[in-house]
């Protein structure tokens, strides 16, 4: 195997980093109706029935969607909210307006399960001299990922973090790659990107010059996946495999936390 210089490693979120399997999108929706409308009824906003306030969001979340999956622009579920709210004259300050959009994403964050080695790996990757960072297509709001990803004792391991609602446009578009590339002050080619879909993280990281680690998931099953793509089952896999890749000596591991570089051969 050809040696390759590795400055980076970016990931996917859902069912990357956070596993949250097949779902009832359904019975998690009404939970999510549930949930917000109650809290709205706590801080006395006038809400108004429950019957009206389903068929509002329920239709306006189906519209953003449709809109999203056409334009390739993901909306922000916490502006959207915001929106809503100014026109329903809901009078609420910042921390309200992210509980309630944390109550729409609570019972998700219920189901999202880590590896138990994950916190470990990516601790890992930095000692290695890594960056590490974060890319997502995802219209929830940070404030929601963030805390769940802080409770599963993952953010301080991903400094850097990226969301598609940020963006014109999301994976596997060749732009936000490279965008997030950009930001991070590292070379596209010079970057690992680990995620579970083919068609989004493998190959749009292919085609802005990444070197793509596909993580095995419910997502990529019975999926034709690119001859030589380098294959994990768990992220606590994925320290040994860029060793493979970029052989670091083990005292320069512990010494530096300069990005770590092979030459190819």
């Amino acid at each position: 195997m050809s040696k390759r210089q590795i400055e980076a490693v970016i990931f996917d979120l859902g069912e990357t980093l956070l596993n949250f399997g097949r779902v009832d999108k359904a019975a998690l929706l009404d939970e999510a109706l549930h949930g917000s409308y109650n809290y709205l009824k706590e801080l006395s906003q006038p809400v108004g029935s429950f019957q009206m306030y389903r068929l509002v969001y329920i239709w306006g979340i189906r519209w953003h969607l449709l809109r999203s999956w056409i334009t390739g622009d993901d909306f922000d579920s916490l502006e959207l909210l915001k929106s809503y709210g100014r026109k329903k004259n809901f009078h609420l300050d910042e921390a309200q307006w992210e509980e309630l959009n944390w109550r729409w994403y609570q019972k998700l964050s219920e189901i999202g399960q880590v590896e138990s080695e994950t916190a470990s790996a990516l601790q890992e990757l930095g000692n290695m001299g890594l960056k590490v960072g974060l890319l997502s297509n995802t219209f929830v709001h940070k404030s929601c990922l963030e805390r769940h990803l802080k409770d599963e004792g993952l953010l301080r391991f991903l400094p850097e973090r990226f969301y598609s609602y940020d963006f014109k446009y999301r994976k596997p578009d060749v732009r936000i790659f490279q965008d997030v590339a950009q930001k991070m002050n590292i070379a596209a080619e010079r970057t690992i990107y680990v995620g579970d879909r083919v068609d989004n993280d493998v190959k749009g990281s292919l085609a802005a010059g990444m070197l793509p680690i596909l993580k095995k998931a419910y997502t990529n099953e019975n999926t034709e996946i690119p001859e030589g793509t380098q294959q994990i089952a768990t992220i606590a896999e994925l320290p040994g495999l860029i060793r493979q890749i970029c052989e670091i000596p083990s005292s320069q591991e512990q010494t530096t936390k300069e990005p770590s570089i092979c030459k190819e051969r």
